[in-house]
């Protein structure tokens, strides 16, 4: 990498968490970040899923280490970034991307499904801001990256719990970003467009909606988690110091229909 590059989107010294990063988009970004020279921080519910996925990284070049939490509930969160700022001394990126989808029509919703969706995809987002966030302001600087959705623009279908907790997480990366701009932190969110992951398999499999989906999207594909990779590493690095409550769409064009 040349110096201006290196100046621009380097990340060496820096200590990047991604949440919910034992697969799928979460994987692909922390393995951005690595490469870019931060020490990525893996996480997921289950530390014996963990520990292999440090090994490769760590194979691969990439300083990572790993904290197991359930980031649907708030006193794991909490453990999650204290743990993480112990280790490793600092934080200075969080990428809020562990989520979860229960789909059912919303007159069949059940509340313990809404419940489960908010707890992890709202509840633990702010969690997690809130704590990253007040040891970020304290330093005076630091890059928090919310994962938002398409739904956090569209309604969805038999998905309320999942597109009311986007739809919040959106407004939130504004509300912190309005408060901690000036104060050296920037927070911005990545909104995937429809992406080859486990939460879309259904979609996936399902040839009717599959066939839908991609008829809506100019790139003529689905997107990959690799896909995702420049975007988080644009708003991990210097290059987006003056981007701060924005919501970055990656959707191969979907928005644009």
């Amino acid at each position: 990498m040349n110096s201006f590059l290196e100046q621009k989107f380097g990340l060496h010294g820096k200590v990047a968490l991604v949440t919910g990063s034992s697969q799928g988009l979460g994987r692909a970004m922390a393995e951005a970040l690595g490469r870019a020279g931060a020490h990525v921080v893996i996480n997921g519910r289950d530390a014996a899923k963990l520990a292999p996925i440090v090994a490769e990284l760590t194979a691969a070049g990439i300083a990572a280490s790993a904290v197991a939490a359930d980031l649907g509930v708030r006193a794991e969160v909490d453990r999650l970034i204290a743990e993480t700022i112990a280790r490793c001394g600092r934080l200075d990126i969080l990428v809020n991307n562990a989520g979860i989808i229960r789909r059912a029509p919303a007159a069949d919703h059940s509340d313990a499904d809404w419940d489960a969706v908010l707890n992890v995809n709202l509840d633990g987002v702010f969690t997690a801001c809130r704590a990253a966030g007040r040891h970020m302001l304290a330093r005076g600087s630091g890059k928090i990256i919310n994962t938002a959705s398409l739904l956090t623009f569209f309604g969805g279908i038999t998905v309320p719990g999942y597109a009311a907790s986007k739809g919040a997480v959106g407004q939130l990366t504004k509300a912190l970003s309005n408060e901690w701009a000036g104060k050296g932190v920037q927070v911005n969110a990545i909104a995937p467009g429809y992406m080859r992951t486990a939460n879309t398999a259904a979609l996936q499999a399902d040839p009717v909606r599959s066939k839908e989906i991609l008829s809506r999207i100019p790139a003529n594909r689905w997107g990959e988690p690799s896909d995702l990779e420049g975007a988080v590493l644009f708003l991990a690095s210097p290059a987006s110091d003056y981007l701060s409550g924005h919501v970055l769409v990656v959707d191969g064009g979907w928005c644009g229909r």
